[in-house]
């Protein structure tokens, strides 16, 4: 009778204390006083404002989820682009950063632990400016130019990809590596004949350059996709965190989404000395929906993909090849979208860039 006690209640009593330490990890967990998210500096030490996770941070979203707790939220921006966001992220200054997909590769190439958790820029417009009197009409103009551009950041791969459309190369015209900031300047004194650049270019028009090129309706393998990284320990040590700040991120993707709510965005996307003006051109080409659609689908990871490849062709990478898929950790996206009831919200783009019929 003792042997048959011991083997009922014996599994029993196990089971319970599986759940209970599967449980209490979840249940125990405080967030961080202060969790730091980085991004490069549009100008002093502001970041701009990307995606859905940018209309959660200029709404304050993410301290209204975490107001119980009192956990602070800080977005210091870095000068020098990818590469000084990269730094912060390996010696530990911040937990998480937004950054375009050449910079990230190049980072966890590099040793510094990261996992891919969400979208924050989705076919992003690179433009071509000139300035004012030039003779440069089009990108083949642009053979034996100096042209400026800001290297190993997001826009470099953008521009070779934008050569080898019209059957060009780095070689076939002068670069000159500049970030934005010192570009800009470079091409109002026509220091050099043409910049590259994001949306950020097309303020030079107010200086009296000319935007001769845009990647607006053109292939989607052209444009900038950017993510969210969060560092290996932190993800280890706080999951159910970085599950809450996805919840605030699809919430804010939701919002911006709904056609209702178009103008307020590019309102709020207008910081840095943007203007509405700008995100309304910039942004008007595609659905917001699908800029904001905070799914990690087929065409978000072959574009990182490919950049990888692109990269290591180019030598810009060192160590072994990253494997994509495995950087990229759906999980908390997953989580949020389960809890919310969003899964079928929104349509994935297949590899080519267009929505896979469901």
């Amino acid at each position: 009778m003792k042997y048959l006690i011991r083997s009922t209640i014996g599994p029993i009593v196990l089971q319970t204390l599986l759940v209970l330490s599967v449980l209490r990890p979840a249940m125990a967990e405080t967030p961080p006083d202060v969790i730091r998210i980085g991004a490069p500096a549009v100008s002093g030490s502001s970041q701009t404002v990307m995606g859905g996770p940018g209309i959660a941070r200029v709404k304050g979203w993410l301290e209204e989820e975490f107001a119980k707790e009192g956990t602070r939220f800080e977005f210091p921006g870095f000068k020098g682009g990818a590469a000084t966001v990269n730094q912060a992220l390996g010696n530990g200054q911040i937990d998480f950063a937004y950054g375009g997909d050449l910079g990230g590769i190049i980072s966890y190439a590099a040793g510094i632990r990261t996992r891919v958790i969400f979208p924050c820029g989705k076919l992003e417009n690179a433009y071509l400016a000139v300035p004012a009197g030039s003779t440069i009409k089009s990108i083949q103009d642009l053979r034996g130019r100096r042209v400026g551009y800001f290297k190993g950041n997001y826009i470099h791969l953008q521009v070779i990809k934008i050569l080898a459309e019209y059957g060009m190369t780095e070689r076939d015209i002068k670069t000159v590596n500049l970030d934005y900031g010192t570009a800009s300047a470079a091409l109002i004194n026509k220091d050099i004949d043409a910049l590259f650049g994001g949306l950020e270019v097309m303020r030079l028009e107010e200086k009296g350059a000319k935007l001769v090129y845009s990647t607006q309706g053109k292939s989607p393998h052209l444009t900038g996709q950017a993510g969210i990284l969060v560092r290996e320990k932190f993800a280890e040590q706080y999951p159910k965190t970085i599950e809450r700040m996805a919840k605030v991120w699809v919430k804010a993707a939701l919002w911006g989404s709904d056609p209702a709510n178009r103008d307020a965005v590019f309102h709020i996307w207008a910081n840095g000395g943007r203007t509405y003006e700008q995100m309304k051109s910039n942004y008007g080409d595609i659905p917001l929906e699908v800029r904001l659609s905070p799914l990690l689908d087929p065409f978000f990871v072959n574009q990182y993909k490919e950049t990888q490849n692109l990269a290591r062709s180019l030598g810009l990478l060192r160590g072994q090849p990253v494997d994509i898929e495995k950087w990229f950790d759906p999980r908390f996206l997953n989580a949020a979208l389960a809890e919310l009831g969003l899964q079928k919200r929104w349509v994935p783009l297949n590899v080519q860039g267009q929505h896979i019929l469901q």
